[in-house]
């Protein structure tokens, strides 16, 4: 092919292209309502790809926030919502997990680097009715409460920004210590050191020495609101949790060496199994938590949810491509007489198809375009109005042209071929 030859192909398509946006500019209306199935469809692609992109990114943040290595027993299963009487019948009968049972995994278990038995405060109506305030009476903003050991750092990748953490002697007598989140010194002492300031939990008063580093949102909820006070300390001040019977003590692990995890997770199953007398043909009545299996977890959600808007997305184009066909279809039979024109003049049948098929692909990327901006604007808008990191990655917005584009060729192939075999003279004599 010649370049003058590649030259006037260029300059015909640009003239196509230009011819088609003159027919969407005088046909306005009809134009419009063609477009929103197209608009919509690509809108609900960009948007949906931005919601899941960014709940992937805010989800692997906050598992990440607490080490990739994580390995976590507790009573039952990870779930999402529900009370204890919503579990299966399976695991309400399962013991609980003890102090000894930490105790015993610090003890056997070799590949573990730090063993962390925590008591959360996961009582509603206890949580409800417990303080946390300043001697002025200033009142926290509602801060999570556990019970924990100093393994609690290393064990959950969290760090101290200032003051220190606590000791074996805090835990062995019951100190009235406390560890604080940045949101609780912020709230209870703005503008000043928190260390060695008291805190009255319930009006029992804490000596504050330690500020925990600052590690953000997690799940919706702020990981920086907490209150951790020794372990011992928290079984003396609030015995009813202890004695609940309900999934009140996590045991949270981390090997020595990053490509241990599996063998140190093994290793504390086996443990775990004998002290509580587990057969061989018996499954574990605990559970096991671990970043990487509920991000996977998460993923498999996201996925699900993605798959369910890129069919509603695919119907939407579909109905977007039907009506680009009718339109184009439209268009054929009220240009019969300039297709008999174009034909007499020379054009051949690969001219007209061109011509037709070059007008439907730059229909639907118009609609595309616009429903790349609405979608665009839905996950910023929801980024600025919830504070959720909905963003767009490059390739959604390529994906989008692309669809758009592939609707355009795929619907605009009919109309396009049957404006190619019109004959000329009948043409010619079309009313």
């Amino acid at each position: 092919m010649t370049a003058s030859h590649r030259t006037s192909l260029l300059g015909l398509g640009l003239e196509n292209v230009r011819f088609a946006l003159r027919s969407i500019l005088v046909q306005r209306l009809r134009s419009f309502l063609t477009l929103l199935g197209i608009v919509s469809g690509v809108a609900t692609v960009i948007a949906m790809v931005s919601f899941v992109a960014g709940f992937n990114d805010a989800i692997t943040g906050a598992f990440s926030s607490f080490g990739t290595t994580l390995v976590q027993y507790q009573k039952y299963e990870p779930r999402f919502g529900g009370g204890p009487s919503t579990l299966p019948e399976e695991q309400r009968r399962r013991r609980d997990l003890t102090p000894e049972d930490a105790a015993a995994l610090k003890r056997l278990n070799t590949l573990a680097a730090a063993v962390s038995p925590e008591r959360y405060l996961n009582l509603p109506t206890l949580a409800a009715a417990t303080t946390f305030k300043n001697r002025k009476g200033k009142e926290a903003n509602g801060p999570a409460l556990a019970g924990v050991v100093p393994d609690y750092l290393p064990a959950n990748n969290a760090g101290i920004a200032d003051g220190r953490f606590f000791v074996d002697a805090d835990v062995s007598h019951a100190a009235r210590t406390a560890a604080i989140g940045p949101d609780v010194a912020e709230a209870l002492w703005p503008r000043r050191d928190p260390i060695n300031q008291e805190l009255l939990i319930n009006g029992v008063a804490f000596r504050v020495i330690g500020l925990l580093e600052k590690r953000g949102s997690a799940l919706g909820g702020s990981a920086d609101n907490i209150v951790l006070i020794p372990f011992s300390t928290f079984d003396e001040m609030f015995p009813d949790v202890k004695n609940s019977n309900g999934d009140t003590i996590h045991i949270a692990t981390v090997p020595r060496d990053p490509q241990q995890m599996q063998a140190m997770m093994d290793q504390g199953i086996a443990i775990l199994r004998g002290r509580r007398g587990l057969r061989a043909n018996m499954p574990n009545d605990f559970a096991i938590f671990t970043s990487e299996g509920q991000l996977e977890t998460f993923r498999a959600i996201t996925g699900g949810i993605a798959g369910a808007m890129i069919l509603i997305a695919a119907i939407a184009l579909l109905v977007g491509g039907v009506g680009v066909m009718n339109i184009m279809l439209v268009s054929v039979t009220e240009r019969t007489r300039e297709i008999g024109v174009r034909k007499a003049m020379g054009a051949t049948r690969r001219d007209i198809a061109v011509q037709f098929l070059v007008e439907a692909v730059t229909l639907t990327c118009v609609g595309g375009a616009i429903g790349i901006g609405v979608g665009l604007g839905i996950a910023m808008l929801v980024r600025l109005t919830f504070d959720f990191p909905a963003a767009a990655p490059l390739w959604s917005i390529a994906l989008g042209f692309g669809v758009s584009t592939a609707v355009g060729l795929i619907f605009g192939l009919w109309p396009a071929l049957k404006a190619a075999s019109q004959n000329p003279i009948e043409a010619l004599r079309y009313e």
